[in-house]
């Protein structure tokens, strides 16, 4: 034990010079010398990167740009034609909320029994049917309805991908491709920009006002996507069918190598829930990502209102195109964040950092009547909101082990903080109030959770290279010390 504790780093796994009590498949490249084997390691991860990350951007992509297009819809009319009361606009964005974080905890279960190359797809033609559905709607009734559809639907992607992708990466590799696959919904407030100026012009085509051509075309887009995916996702890396042999044996060994269950087969028990209820972490995770996700949903659907409240023009496709460049620079920024965070293994110090950003952009909005300054303090508050919803999730997948407990955690934490969209969607009623109360759940929430994480899991971390958590494997064999997943003395948790 103490010959692992030495050798352990802050990545929040255990580092092993050995493979005794891993039951690993055999080693395809034993006859190599290690510089072959490290080339053979960077060219497959290449390879999982090339096959498995852009179409997933493309999906989320797809999927930030339906559950917020009614934001662009909002300017171009959607509100007055169907007669909606501000209380009844906002009724239809928290609805959406509802079904979503609902589902979502169960939404990895699902996934695991069902496979992603079947579920995901199946979802996408749903969500994609509930948005074409959105373009003929002619009362709240039936916009509510489309809005709670399309929650139940999308519920499984974002969690269910970010689970997905920590079953094929090393925990040091899945920081990046997280903060990649969550910054194409940065990119489709940028596309979604563009794509709405250029579909509103559409108004009068079949008797249907502009609006209603962003939510039918996009949704269509949706839909004929998900069918393509049946054959685009691929499942499980024990399962992949474009993997050789070789191959799928050397994902399922680098994976069990980095003491990650997510190589093993498990059975779902109760128990994994059980365990992921009495985890503080999760928790604590909760109330970090709500910090940043009620934020994120507030400046998604409100981001063209408030431009267009600048008082620059009263032009709604120059509002919809000034959208643009903020998103596209929180874009850059998440995946720079993602990239220093895997680097230096310090998730909590990232967040509180990047968190101070947000602060700043909502203050200048708060404290300004200046069109170019609250235009500054816009390109703050979403280089200080995006970086946070990969780097949260990052770090909670960091320190959750066991295949279903993982999916469980990534599932509450996720849906906790998708159900504060409901809040997102009811306090812009004022921008000034709405900018308050967005700057208090940066500030508190994620900025403070933040820091009591760090600082808790330095604690921990520090009792367990001291021997104070050695008693819990006395007695166990390798086997039963693997099934205590994280909580075994020799994991060390990414502060």
């Amino acid at each position: 034990m103490t010959e692992d504790k030495e050798k352990s780093s802050g990545e929040g796994h255990r580092v092993s010079t050995h493979e005794e009590g891993v039951n690993l498949p055999a080693d395809p490249d034993a006859h190599r010398t290690d510089e072959e084997k490290a080339e053979i390691d960077r060219k497959l991860v290449r390879r999982l990167d090339f096959m498995l990350i852009p179409w997933l951007c493309l999906l989320y992509l797809l999927a930030f740009l339906d559950r917020t297009n009614i934001g662009n819809a909002k300017i171009a009319g959607v509100q007055s034609d169907l007669k909606l009361s501000d209380g009844q606009y906002s009724a239809s964005l928290s609805i959406f909320f509802v079904s979503y974080a609902v589902f979502e905890p169960i939404t990895n279960i699902m996934l695991k029994k069902f496979r992603p190359s079947i579920f995901i797809p199946i979802i996408m033609v749903f969500w994609g049917a509930s948005m074409v559905g959105m373009g003929f709607c002619y009362n709240w009734s039936g916009l509510m309805a489309a809005r709670w559809f399309l929650g139940l639907a999308e519920a499984g992607l974002f969690p269910g991908v970010n689970y997905y992708l920590s079953c094929w990466y090393k925990r040091s590799e899945f920081g990046i491709r997280a903060a990649i696959f969550f910054s194409a919904a940065a990119l489709s407030g940028s596309f979604g920009g563009l794509l709405a100026a250029a579909i509103e012009k559409m108004h009068g085509v079949g008797n249907r006002p502009g609006w209603a051509w962003i939510f039918i075309l996009e949704g269509l887009l949706t839909v004929i996507i998900g069918f393509v995916s049946f054959w685009m996702v691929h499942d499980f890396p024990d399962e992949a069918k474009f993997l050789s042999e070789d191959d799928r044996a050397r994902v399922v060994r680098r994976l069990k190598l980095d003491r990650q269950a997510s190589a093993e087969h498990e059975t779902f028990q109760m128990t994994y829930l059980y365990q992921s209820l009495r985890d503080w972490k999760m928790w604590l995770g909760m109330v970090i990502y709500m910090g940043c996700d009620m934020p994120l949903y507030a400046f998604s659907l409100f981001l063209p209102a408030i431009i267009k409240g600048l008082g620059w023009n009263t032009s709604t496709v120059r509002s919809q195109l000034m959208s643009v460049p903020p998103y596209a620079a929180a874009a850059v920024f998440t995946v720079a964040i993602g990239y220093v965070a895997d680097r230096t293994r310090q998730r909590g110090l990232c967040n509180i950092f990047v968190s101070v950003i947000g602060v700043a952009g909502f203050a200048m909005l708060l404290a300004s009547n200046s069109p170019a300054v609250q235009y500054v303090g816009v390109f703050l508050g979403a280089l200080g909101i995006y970086p946070c919803i990969s780097n949260t999730v990052t770090w909670m997948a960091n320190n959750v082990e066991g295949v279903y407990k993982r999916g469980v955690v990534l599932g509450f934490v996720i849906g906790w903080g998708n159900l504060s969209g409901i809040i997102s969607s009811n306090i812009y009623a004022n921008h000034k109030t709405g900018h308050a109360i967005v700057m208090g759940f940066l500030a508190v929430f994620l900025f403070g959770g933040s820091i009591l994480m760090t600082v808790l899991l330095r604690a921990e971390n520090g009792k367990r290279l001291r021997g104070e958590r050695d008693h819990l494997v006395e007695g166990l064999d390798e086997k039963q010390i693997d099934k205590l997943g994280d909580m075994r003395p020799d994991f060390y948790y990414t502060t």
